[in-house]
């Protein structure tokens, strides 16, 4: 007999397939306006969200990192609408050809964009996660049953419910967008045995979760790893440039995953630069782990432990590293970091461009903050999570990165010989 949930997830997925269908028929128009409708909606029910949001507030009990993850404020549901009239603005998608060629015996053969099906989303914490999800997947024409965390499922059902009259503003069926009626984890069970049913989960959190799901999926995974970040100051770094970016790249918000976990700086600056840079963190609110070398410098910063190199604070906490040059900087960033993000302060180019050639992570910057790994601010409008792995996507994942490709094949009456 069936438990609760396994009922539950055959006509969720069954009504995703169907409304995958419909989705992928439909125009740009028509998905435009129900994200454009369910941002109208949702800022609508910015009181009602915010006081749900209240609610799984008063019910957690974590720190307070995860917290400010999952709290939403007037602002932030508002953030949420933009998000999704952003990702209405956006092309279409679908109308990419990615390319087009014509054979010697004149068959034309086209590759073009089209949507993957049906997607579930296992996400913790931040409710916000529901919305820009819910926005790209409907952009893209896929279907998608979104499974929150238990500590934000009351902010969840109204978000849900915002997306629900965007739907029914287009005429769109509600099986574009599900979530379970419950939080349990049997219904993560069902979502990742659910092959044939769901052709992509996405798990956005912390490490358990992310293992869990690679663990026990037997459906595809488009994952992120943790956001073991660096920004590494180069010797030819100019002061007030890397102050102002490792002050950003640890503290504007420090429970993201592209917050700096690890400040990398060359010996050559660190005895002048580091006091500078501790003093500006500390300022902020900031501790540290600090390596050796750096203590040398700066003697009562607290001195790292096995382990803290590896460790993703998401919290006021950064570990430092002084370096001996680039090189030493790059194997440090092999070692420990989990090819997320990665920045160097610089203004030598060459430097920079050897700093970037070196490193595997999905995204690297150049004299920026690593918090602009964003999706949002790659212009996306929004982002699924960030994927850390080397096949199908790398880094945001936006609208793009929810599609594949089929290919259409034009002939003039060829038959093969």
């Amino acid at each position: 007999m069936q438990t609760a949930a396994q009922a539950w997830l055959d006509r969720a997925a069954t009504d995703a397939r169907a409304a995958s269908g419909v989705l992928a028929r439909a125009d740009a128009a028509t998905r435009n306006t129900a994200l454009r409708a369910a941002a109208t909606a949702m800022r609508a029910a910015s009181e009602a969200i915010v006081a749900a949001n209240a609610i799984d507030l008063a019910a957690f009990d974590g720190s307070a990192a995860f917290r400010d993850r999952l709290a939403l404020t007037p602002s932030r549901v508002a953030a949420m609408a933009q998000g999704l009239d952003d990702i209405a603005d956006l092309p279409d998608p679908l109308a990419r050809v990615l390319a087009d060629w014509t054979r010697p015996n004149g068959l034309r053969i086209r590759r073009i964009a089209s949507p993957i099906g049906v997607i579930g989303m296992i996400y913790e914490s931040r409710p916000n996660v529901g919305a820009d999800a819910a926005g790209l997947c409907l952009k893209s024409a896929n279907a998608v049953i979104l499974r929150g965390g238990s500590d934000s499922i009351h902010s969840a059902r109204v978000i849900n419910a915002a997306i629900a009259v965007g739907l029914a503003a287009a005429g769109l069926p509600a099986g574009c967008v599900q979530i379970p009626p419950e939080t349990g984890r049997e219904y993560v069970a069902e979502m990742l045995k659910a092959a044939g049913k769901i052709d992509l989960i996405v798990p956005r959190g912390g490490r358990g979760l992310v293992e869990r799901v690679q663990s026990e999926a037997r459906i595809p995974v488009l994952s992120h790893a943790t956001g073991m970040c660096h920004t590494y100051v180069h010797a030819a770094a100019d002061p007030a440039m890397a102050r102002a970016i490792v002050a950003n790249a640890k503290m504007r918000r420090t429970g993201v995953c592209g917050s700096t976990e690890t400040l990398l700086i060359d010996a050559a600056i660190a005895p002048e630069l580091l006091p500078a840079i501790v003093a500006d963190l500390r300022a902020l609110g900031c501790d540290f782990r600090a390596g050796p070398r750096a203590r040398a410098i700066v003697p009562d910063l607290t001195p790292a432990q096995p382990g803290d190199f590896d460790t993703e604070w998401l919290g006021p906490t950064l570990n430092i590293a002084v370096v001996d040059d680039l090189s030493h900087a790059l194997r440090h960033i092999r070692r420990h970091g989990s090819e997320h993000t990665e920045a160097i302060v610089t203004g030598d180019a060459r430097a920079a461009e050897s700093f970037l050639a070196g490193i595997d992570s999905a995204v690297g910057l150049w004299n920026a903050s690593t918090q602009f790994c964003d999706g949002g601010e790659f212009g996306f409008g929004a982002e699924i999570g960030i994927a850390t792995g080397r096949v199908h996507a790398r880094g945001p994942v936006g609208v793009e990165q929810l599609t594949s490709f089929r290919y259409i094949v034009t002939g003039t009456g060829q038959v093969r010989p």
